[in-house]
């Protein structure tokens, strides 16, 4: 096919399915980060901004403003271009430096919030109190804020329909929460077509999405940080489970994929597809298990993948190695089975 704008080659990606040592389970997983902005934020940036233009808060040639750790900011950079509207994005230094260069590449203005924070603190609030005030001072701008936008949630219907042409019945979702909107999307879409598909939302260890206390984390783009407040956009009564990942689990098995099948992945990522495979091999779900790549470990280069970085910050663990190999059957990847 020939397509005509960058933005028709949101959504389609493909799915692999890995080796699992358990044989009653199978693992899916959906490339999200073969998306144009290179993640599944693209298809929600994309909704957010159409249904400003339906309902009238965007006019043409007008201004957005998001607070973002990349990834959505990637996603409206990209959708901006598509509607001739200019974008304001607001980060902060947890961001991945490859994400910020590529919103600047795409013609996003990028604006820093001020304030010392630790490098493992995500400056979340600020990001959003300095996005909503620089809207207020353009006319005729708008703060997408997609923490509380509907139309975030519902930027996965299509996601939702495409999983389940390519593998059938899903039985289990295993996916991140971050402003809660992916996750709220495809689980009340998965639920529809199977009410027994069991879902299982991952947060980074440190989070407080669901409860737990708060404590700073290095897992970009994913979880709500302490002092911050959950998104009204997500709707705790479609999970299952809420559980939690560290940074250790998250990074190693990362790398772990990247090393054993040459498959790049984010962070958040690999902390979503550690706690699958703990549920597939303790015992809580079962049959087609699936999840996305929410973003490629492209973006993550100079940290996640630069084994001095992790040294520096003890987040490295051959025993984490050890238990994937439990949980993977390698020697099926090897044989070329």
């Amino acid at each position: 096919m020939i397509f005509r704008k960058v933005t028709d080659l949101i959504g389609n990606t493909p799915v692999i399915q890995l080796p699992m040592a358990q044989s009653e389970s199978r693992l899916y997983i959906k490339v999200e980060k073969n998306n144009p902005g290179g993640s599944m934020k693209d298809r929600m940036a994309r909704n957010m901004i159409v249904a400003a233009l339906k309902s009238g808060r965007i006019q043409p040639g007008g201004t957005i403003v998001e607070s973002s750790s990349g990834n959505t900011g990637i996603g409206l950079a990209i959708a901006a271009i598509e509607f001739g509207l200019k974008f304001i994005a607001v980060v902060d230094h947890h961001a991945a430096q490859d994400k910020i260069t590529i919103m600047r590449a795409l013609g996003a203005d990028i604006r820093y919030v001020k304030g010392n924070y630790g490098e493992n603190e995500v400056a979340v609030v600020e990001r959003q109190r300095m996005a909503a005030e620089i809207a207020s001072e353009i006319p005729g701008a708008v703060f997408m804020n997609q923490s509380d936008n509907a139309a975030n949630a519902g930027g996965y219907a299509d996601l939702v329909r495409e999983i389940i042409c390519q593998i059938g019945k899903v039985d289990a979702w295993v996916g991140c929460v971050g402003t809660g909107g992916s996750m709220t999307g495809i689980a009340h879409g998965l639920k529809v077509h199977n009410p027994d598909t069991v879902t299982i939302a991952v947060e980074p260890e440190g989070s407080i999405v669901f409860g737990k206390p708060g404590k700073p984390y290095y897992q970009s783009g994913t979880g709500t940080p302490e002092g911050d407040t959950v998104g009204l956009v997500l709707d705790y009564s479609c999970i299952d489970y809420g559980e939690q990942v560290s940074d250790v689990c998250a990074f190693e098995t990362a790398r772990y994929l990247a090393r054993r099948f040459g498959l790049l992945v984010g962070g958040s990522t690999g902390g979503a597809i550690y706690k699958a495979l703990e549920f597939i091999n303790n015992g809580t779900i079962r049959g087609n298990v699936a999840l996305v790549i929410a973003d490629g470990g492209e973006k993550y280069l100079n940290t996640i993948f630069n084994e001095e970085w992790l040294k520096e910050r003890d987040l490295l663990s051959e025993q984490v190695w050890g238990q994937l190999d439990s949980w993977f059957a390698l020697s099926s990847v090897e044989e070329g089975e």
